[in-house]
């Protein structure tokens, strides 16, 4: 059984920093892209960074360029995917969500999902 499940989100200030993790297993992921998305209260979800299987290739939405990083750690059972969020605004807060999809980049028609984090920003 496949399984992304996200963790690391929690409370932070306007300006601080958070690294979301997030664990997949039950397949092989070879070829797989991992990726990131949110969605905030009454929006629909958007992207945020993806990577590529052999990392080659990493997209991020503009609103988080410069900011978040993304990046991976593969095996052929299991990978990690983390994001790493800097100078966080209020505009961030939002549930995270952890995805897979076979390809170079993951869309929003991902073939897995985590169960989503929650990140909330003071200001």
């Amino acid at each position: 059984q496949v399984q992304l499940v996200e963790s690391g989100g929690g409370l932070v200030q306007a300006g601080g920093s958070l690294r979301l993790s997030c664990t997949a297993s039950g397949r092989t992921f070879t070829g797989y892209a991992m990726g990131w998305f949110r969605q905030a209260p009454g929006k629909e979800r958007e992207f945020v960074a993806s990577t590529s299987w052999g990392s080659t290739a990493t997209y991020y939405a503009n609103s988080v360029k410069g900011r978040f990083t993304i990046s991976r750690v593969s095996a052929r059972n299991m990978v990690m995917v983390y994001l790493q969020m800097n100078s966080l605004k209020p505009e961030d807060a939002a549930v995270y969500y952890c995805a897979a999809e076979s390809g170079l980049r993951v869309g929003i028609s991902a073939d897995y999902w985590g169960q989503g984090t929650q990140v909330s920003i003071s200001s």
